[in-house]
């Protein structure tokens, strides 16, 4: 997942009414299963009184990882149509959970199909697609006397996006490619520094100029 990915530019909430039934469609960049499913349970703690949460994610450098669920609603109304939307922006590393309240009126096989579909694309539409990165943040602590020998190294090649002293050490997060965490540690080892790397998560970054 380290080359560049059209993902979604940024997190939106869209709504869609059709016949008095809301669809509220939560579309966010994910970096994997994890994340996705979070932004699944966020969304059912926030809105516990909706009827349906149905749900759409594609993931990996090439999509390969496909998840869609109708939530109740009949099979193949919802979490398919909201699949295709996805795979036909060509768009990957994102989640679309579409939340419904019934509004009374039975819509019919073609008429879920094309509300669920459409409430995701005119989401797509309004989040914008890019090619961006995912990135690994890691940090990295080291003690006071061995912190500008440690920034030294991480800045020869890597991204180090923050740094601190303080009385108790120095701490930097530095951003490196997905999965290459194991990477950063040999490094710093084979340079003979003393300084300890952990993962803070995954993050979405702009391709380098």
């Amino acid at each position: 997942m380290s080359g560049p990915l059209p993902v979604p530019a940024r997190a939106v909430r869209t709504e869609l009414v059709v016949e008095r039934s809301r669809f509220l469609t939560t579309l966010e960049p994910v970096g994997d299963v994890a994340a996705a499913d979070a932004v699944v349970a966020r969304v059912r703690r926030e809105f516990p009184d909706a009827r349906h949460y149905c749900t759409a994610c594609v993931l990996g450098q090439d999509g390969q990882l496909q998840r869609s669920g109708d939530d109740g609603e009949p099979a193949g109304t919802a979490g398919a149509p909201m699949l295709a939307a996805l795979r036909g922006a060509g768009v990957t590393d994102v989640v679309a959970v579409v939340t419904r309240w019934f509004g009374g009126v039975l819509l019919g096989t073609g008429g879920l199909v094309r509300a669920y579909g459409g409430s995701v694309g005119a989401a797509l539409a309004e989040a914008g697609v890019v090619r961006r990165r995912w990135v690994d943040l890691v940090e990295v602590r080291a003690a006071l006397a061995d912190g500008g020998r440690v920034e030294a190294e991480l800045r020869r090649g890597r991204e180090v996006e923050d740094v601190q002293w303080a009385a108790d050490g120095w701490r930097a997060v530095v951003a490196v490619p997905a999965g290459a965490l194991g990477d950063l540690r040999a490094g710093l080892a084979a340079a003979g520094l003393r300084a300890g790397a952990e993962p803070l998560g995954r993050a979405v970054r702009p391709l380098p100029d």
